[in-house]
C-alpha cells in the first residue's frame, strides 16, 4: 500500500502491471481530499507520453523495478477516458472504481485532487500537497507563479515545447489472387504429304534389254503407298514465374504547426528610479 511518505518517489517511476508487463511511467499522483491518502496515479502510456490513463493505487507497492499495480496493461489501456484537469470529481472517481472493480475508500462524496509534487522528469516548481476535505477542485500550480518564494531571489521561466509522436494506423490491405483466363492461340507449322506424279522417260539403247523383259503385250499394275504428316496437339502445364507480395517503406516529410506559449521577463521600475535620480 502506498502512503503519503512515498509520494515524492512516485513521479517518473516505471509502472509494472499485475502480470509483470510494463505499462508506462507515472506522470502525476492524485490524493483523496478527505483522507489525504494517495488513491490514483496518472500514467503516461503512449509514445512520448501523449496518452495517459488513471491507475488505482489499491494494493500497489514500490519494488526495485518501479511501481507494481494490481491491474493489467490491457485493463489500463481500456480505462475510461477522464480529463486530466488536476481534479477527479466524485462521479469520475466512482466511474474509475467501478471499472477497476474496486470500492471507493472514502465514499462517493469525496473528491480526489492532483498532488503538487514535482515530476522527476520535468522538475517544475510547485506548491504544497492539497489535503483539504472539501469537494472543490484544488490546483495549486495553475496560473500562479510559485517560484518566487520569500527566500528565493530568482524567478522561474517556463515555456511549452511541441512534442510530436508517431503511431501506425491501417490504411488498407493488399492481397494476391490468381484466376484462370482463356487465350486463343494460333500458330502455323509446316506439314508434308506425298502426292503421285507420273514420270515418263524414253527407252534408249542402254536400257532396251531391261525394258523388253516380259511379254511383249500385256496388262499390269504398279502400286505405291502415299504418306502425309498430321499435327498432334496436346497441352501441358509449365511453371513460368513466382509472384509474392513485398512491402517497402517510403519516407515523406509532413509539417506540424502549433502555437506554443513561453514566459518572458519585463523589467519594470528601472526607468522611474533613473528619472528620480536625475531630478
Amino acid at each position: 500500500m502506498i502512503d503519503r511518505q512515498q509520494l515524492d518517489r512516485l513521479p517518473g517511476m516505471h509502472v509494472i502491471g499485475a502480470e509483470g508487463e510494463g505499462i508506462g511511467r507515472v506522470d502525476e499522483v492524485y490524493v483523496d481530499d478527505a483522507s489525504g491518502e494517495p488513491s490514483f496515479v496518472l500514467v503516461d502510456t503512449g509514445m512520448l507520453g501523449l496518452t495517459s490513463s488513471f491507475v488505482p493505487l489499491d494494493r500497489a507497492e514500490i519494488i526495485d523495478d518501479g511501481l507494481r499495480v494490481a491491474t493489467t496493461k490491457d485493463a489500463v489501456k481500456d480505462a475510461p477516458g477522464v480529463e486530466d484537469d488536476g481534479y477527479l470529481s466524485p462521479d469520475e472517481e466512482d466511474e474509475l472504481y467501478r471499472y477497476y472493480d474496486l470500492t471507493s475508500p472514502s465514499g462517493s462524496q469525496a473528491a480526489t485532487s492532483r498532488t503538487e509534487t514535482a515530476s522527476q522528469s520535468e522538475q517544475a516548481a510547485v506548491g504544497p500537497i492539497s489535503t483539504g476535505g472539501s469537494t472543490g477542485a484544488t490546483r495549486g500550480s495553475g496560473g500562479d507563479d510559485t517560484s518566487a518564494e520569500a527566500d528565493d531571489d530568482a524567478m522561474t521561466l517556463s515555456e511549452e515545447e511541441l512534442r510530436v509522436g508517431i503511431r501506425k494506423k491501417t490504411v488498407g490491405k493488399a492481397r494476391l489472387r490468381k484466376h484462370v483466363v482463356t487465350e486463343h492461340v494460333t500458330k502455323t507449322f509446316p506439314v508434308q504429304r506425298e502426292v503421285v506424279t507420273v514420270e515418263r522417260e524414253p527407252v534408249d539403247e542402254s536400257d532396251v534389254d531391261r525394258a523388253s523383259e516380259g511379254p511383249d503385250i500385256s496388262e499390269g499394275e504398279h502400286e505405291v503407298t502415299l504418306y502425309e504428316e498430321e499435327l498432334v496437339v496436346e497441352k501441358r502445364v509449365v511453371p513460368k514465374e513466382r509472384v509474392r507480395l513485398a512491402k517497402q517503406v517510403e519516407t515523406e516529410h509532413e509539417t506540424v504547426e502549433a502555437d506554443v506559449a513561453k514566459e518572458e521577463i519585463d523589467l519594470a521600475g528601472l526607468e522611474e528610479s533613473r528619472q528620480d535620480r536625475e531630478r
